[in-house]
């Protein structure tokens, strides 16, 4: 403590108080000093803790939320401690000050520093402005807030969720890497969408992945139709998290026609549109998601691609044609409420028929030109008497290839009705998740099935395993 009026440092005279603040240094330099000779450290702590930091970063977890949370808390606690051990072993070049003088008797703590918000960015100074890092765990909330939003964008880019889930994981590294060369000119949404979208273009340059058509498997008989387009990296996305994104939005801007709603709507979301995508250049499909899915600005999208408004005008121009060429004719001919009620008993009635091997009703569900596809898998089908062929293998008992009793959950992913099959195989007591079903009806009749490998079922929020004792002898489809 100071006695006298005289910097216990140097011994030179104290600065008069400021604002009633009592100094205690008489500048910067002797505080630093002063702590330095308290706490000294090595070079080998800030090794140490370097080393920490690259391992919590590496092996960080982003789902569920609570996780990442704590696990982002252990991080800034980390990162705080290197930078003290930054500070304290610098020497301040600024000469003394009366302000840098000011300093309150409790022992010195790091220095405050603005936080990164949207507020703080968006009344920030003009172009050019570089702000100081903000606190971690400031930097963190904001991550967080802009999660599932990132989360989508890389889905519709890649059309892959695990594939969108690393991509995410790597935006978040990217942008804490660089968070302090973040300079004011744009919200803080809109920088991290930009890095979001050099990340995902920077992959699917990487994947060089285009859409290629199935080719016939020895020994099984795909049907007459055209082999479809395959996409082994073809995932769906679930809807509750859809419906948690949606959850998130404020209240006014939660409705049917707001920009925030449009992007989680069915209509940019089913698979044959996300399928579309897929035929898109990566600049061009990054175009079409901002101004016809986000509803972006042409200035904004222009900016995100680092293209000038009339490269990304063209551009989107020319994955609008891309477009109408790959859906369907029959796509929003009606509303979604007469989709929804006829999709529930198209459902329904799908379940019953599989749960009890019927494949007289199957039949009257499937349309004659229906699609089977197992992505990643190189199995297709197409046509209705291929796919009866199929499940009869796997469903009727009297068939040698009979796979077991089968359940159904319903469930819903990329606003399409969804199903989760469970198979509880011969000499067991146990309903193990096998497969997910998505389901595209058109007219009261199943047009599409895509089959999704079984950790996706998980990712529905549905078990993987249902006991014998919990279902009964009836159906586990209301459940």
């Amino acid at each position: 403590m100071a006695s006298g009026g005289r910097c216990p440092v140097c011994g030179t005279h104290l600065p008069p108080s400021v604002r009633g603040r009592r100094p205690v240094y008489c500048s910067s330099k002797c505080r630093q000093r002063a702590y330095r000779e308290r706490r000294p450290h090595s070079g080998d702590d800030a090794s140490v803790l370097v080393a920490d930091v690259e391992r919590r970063a590496r092996e960080m977890v982003l789902d569920p939320a609570a996780v990442f949370r704590r696990e982002v808390d252990a991080l800034a606690a980390v990162v705080r401690e290197l930078r003290r051990v930054a500070r304290s072993g610098a020497e301040p070049t600024e000469e003394p000050t009366e302000e840098s003088a000011e300093e309150p008797t409790e022992e010195p703590t790091e220095e405050p520093a603005d936080a990164l918000t949207e507020e703080s960015v968006e009344e920030s100074a003009g172009p050019g402005h570089r702000s100081s890092a903000a606190p971690e765990e400031d930097f963190a909330e904001l991550l967080t807030s802009h999660r599932r939003h990132l989360h989508l964008l890389c889905y519709r880019m890649v059309g892959s969720y695990d594939d969108a889930e690393d991509l995410l994981q790597e935006t978040f590294l990217r942008a804490w890497r660089e968070r302090e060369s973040f300079q004011h000119r744009s919200s803080a949404k809109t920088w991290l969408h930009r890095i979001a979208t050099n990340v995902c273009l920077d992959h699917l340059r990487r994947t060089g992945r285009r859409p290629q058509r199935y080719e016939p498997l020895p020994g099984i008989d795909s049907g007459p139709g055209e082999p479809p387009v395959r996409m082994p990296w073809l995932q769906p996305y679930p809807d509750r998290q859809l419906d948690d994104l949606l959850d998130e939005l404020p209240a006014a801007d939660d409705a049917g026609g707001s920009p925030e709603a449009a992007a989680v709507s069915r209509e940019t979301l089913e698979l044959v549109f996300l399928a579309a995508l897929q035929h898109l250049p990566p600049r061009q499909r990054a175009a079409l998601i901002y101004r016809d899915v986000l509803g972006r600005p042409a200035e904004e999208t222009a900016g995100i691609l680092e293209m000038s408004v009339a490269a990304a005008n063209s551009a989107l121009q020319r994955a609008r044609q891309t477009l109408r060429e790959r859906l369907p004719a029959q796509r929003g001919e009606w509303s979604v409420a007469d989709r929804t009620r006829e999709e529930q008993e198209v459902v329904d009635r799908y379940v019953t028929a599989a749960e009890r091997a019927d494949f007289a009703m199957m039949a009257e569900l499937l349309s004659a030109d229906a699609v089977l596809t197992m992505p990643p898998n190189p199995v297709w089908f197409t046509g209705r008497e291929a796919i009866l062929a199929q499940a009869a293998a796997a469903f009727d008992p009297s068939s040698p290839r009979y796979f077991g009793r089968w359940r159904f959950l319903r469930t819903a992913a990329n606003r399409m009705p969804a199903v989760a099959g469970y198979v509880q195989r011969p000499g067991t007591s146990v309903y193990r998740a096998h497969m997910l079903d998505v389901l595209r009806v058109e007219q009261g009749r199943i047009v599409e099935v895509t089959t999704f490998e079984t950790h996706l079922v998980a990712a529905c929020g549905l078990p993987l395993t249902l006991p014998r004792a919990a279902i009964g002898d009836g159906s586990a489809a209301d459940r």
